[in-house]
C-alpha cells in the first residue's frame, strides 16, 4: 500500500478521451490518492463520480453538435491552444500545491510540461495507438502532407515556441509521437506493429469503469431476440443515412435494434419506428452491450475496445481519423466487416450483421480474444503501474 500522494490529471474536454480512463481515476481515488483533474467546464460532470476534485477551465474544444475541422492541422492547433490558454491556469495553482506525478490525456498537451516545471514524472494515458519503432518512416506520406500543409507548419512552430518557453528542447514531432512514458489503455490486438512498440509503453489494458459496467438503465428486450446496437459515438453521428437503412434493413426482423443518434440528427426525420427498433439521444453503452449479438459502429477506438471486452462482432463504417485503421484491425483479427459510408443501403447492412452474428469462427475468435483483453489486468494491473511511478 503506497502513502497518500497527490496525482495531477490533465485531461482533454471530450468524452472519447474522457471515459477510458474514469475507471483508473477512481480506482488511485480509492487507494487513497489526492487526484486533482484538468477537465473544461462543460465536462465537469463526467469527472466528479469518481471523487477526483475537478480543476475546471474553459474550452474551446468543439462540444456537442459542434463539427472538428476536417484539416488535420487546424484540428491539432485546437488542441494546441486550449494547451496554451490552460497552463498558466494549471502553474498557478499546481505552483503552491505540486503534483508528486502528472498524468494526461494525449490531448492534455500541458502534462509533460508541469513534469517539467515541477521535477516529477509524466506519464501519458493513451486511449489509442501508439507510435511504433519505424513509425516515422511507415507513416511517412501521411505525416509530410500534414507538416508541409501551411496548417501543419503553423501547428509545429507554434508548438516547438511553446516547448521551448517552458524548457523542452525536443523536436515537435518527436516530442508528440514519443511521450517517454505511456500506459496504453487499449488491447493489444487494436495496437497496429504491436511487436515494434518500444518498452516506454506498457499496455495496462482497458479500464473500464465499474461505475459505467453498474449502470442498469437499459433493460434488454423480453422474449430473447438478438440485440443490435447502432451508435456513431458523440463526434460522428450525423448519421441519417445510415439510421434510415437500419430502420428499413431490420423492420420486422428477427434483431431487437437500440439506435442511439446523438444530438444532430432529429428523431422526426427517422419516419415511422418499427416496433423492434428504439432510439435514444444516448444510450449506457456498456449496459447494452453487455446484451448485443453485433455492433454498428463508427470504429472509434472506444467503442472497439468495449465491444472487444464483451465479445460483440462489429460492423464498422469509419468515418474519419483513426476508425479506418480501427476498422481494419477488427477485419484483420476476424472480428468484424467494414462498409464504406457509400456502400451503406438497407440490405448491406443487413446482410454485414447478419454474417458477423451467425459466423462461428468469428465466434470462436472474439472468445480468444475476450480472454486475452480481459487477462490485460484492467484497473488493478493500471493502478499498480501507476504507482510505480511515484516511487521514482
Amino acid at each position: 500500500m503506497h502513502k497518500s500522494r497527490h496525482i495531477a490529471m490533465v485531461g482533454s474536454t471530450t468524452p472519447s478521451h474522457i471515459y477510458p480512463s474514469l475507471g483508473l481515476i477512481r480506482e488511485l481515488v480509492d487507494r487513497g490518492h489526492r487526484v486533482t483533474y484538468a477537465v473544461g467546464e462543460p465536462l465537469t460532470d463526467l469527472v466528479a463520480p469518481t471523487r477526483a476534485e475537478p480543476i475546471t477551465h474553459p474550452t474551446i474544444l468543439p462540444q456537442g453538435d459542434t463539427a472538428w475541422p476536417e484539416d488535420p492541422g487546424t484540428a491539432m492547433r485546437v488542441f494546441l491552444d486550449e494547451g496554451i490558454a490552460v497552463l498558466p491556469r494549471l502553474t498557478a495553482r499546481y505552483d503552491t500545491d505540486r503534483p508528486d506525478l502528472v498524468l494526461y490525456d494525449i490531448g492534455g498537451l500541458p502534462g509533460p510540461l508541469l513534469g517539467v516545471r515541477y521535477g516529477v514524472p509524466a506519464v501519458q494515458l493513451s486511449p489509442t495507438m501508439v507510435a511504433w519503432d519505424g513509425y516515422e518512416e511507415d507513416m511517412a506520406e501521411i505525416l509530410t502532407a500534414i507538416s508541409e500543409s501551411p496548417s501543419g507548419r503553423d501547428y509545429y512552430a507554434t508548438l516547438g515556441r511553446w516547448l521551448v518557453e517552458n524548457g523542452i528542447h525536443d523536436d515537435p514531432r518527436w516530442h508528440l509521437a514519443h511521450p517517454e512514458q505511456v500506459l496504453s489503455l487499449i488491447p493489444r490486438v487494436m495496437q497496429p506493429n504491436a511487436d515494434r512498440v518500444p518498452d516506454s509503453v506498457r499496455f495496462v489494458g482497458p479500464c473500464l469503469d465499474p461505475a459505467r459496467l453498474a449502470d442498469t438503465s437499459w433493460t434488454p428486450p423480453a422474449g430473447g431476440r438478438r440485440v443490435l446496437l447502432v451508435s456513431f459515438g458523440t463526434a460522428y453521428n450525423d448519421q441519417l443515412p445510415v439510421y434510415r437503412a437500419c430502420l428499413s434493413g431490420f423492420a420486422d426482423s428477427p434483431w431487437h435494434v437500440v439506435l442511439a443518434i446523438g444530438d444532430k440528427v432529429d428523431p422526426a426525420d427517422l419516419g415511422p419506428l418499427p416496433e423492434n427498433v428504439e432510439v435514444h439521444r444516448r444510450v449506457p453503452q456498456l449496459a447494452v452491450l453487455a446484451h448485443a449479438s453485433a455492433f454498428v459502429t463508427h470504429a472509434g477506438m472506444g467503442g472497439c475496445t468495449e465491444a472487444l471486452w464483451f465479445g460483440v462482432p462489429t460492423v464498422a463504417i469509419p468515418q474519419a481519423v483513426d476508425q479506418f485503421g480501427n476498422a481494419n484491425l477488427l477485419v484483420e483479427n476476424g472480428v468484424g466487416r467494414q462498409l464504406s459510408a457509400d456502400e451503406v443501403t438497407a440490405e448491406t447492412l443487413r446482410a454485414a450483421v447478419d454474417a458477423v452474428a451467425d459466423d462461428p469462427q468469428v465466434r470462436r475468435r472474439l472468445a480468444d480474444i475476450q480472454v486475452e483483453v480481459h487477462a490485460n489486468g484492467g484497473l488493478g494491473h493500471a493502478a499498480d503501474a501507476v504507482e510505480t511511478f511515484l516511487d521514482q
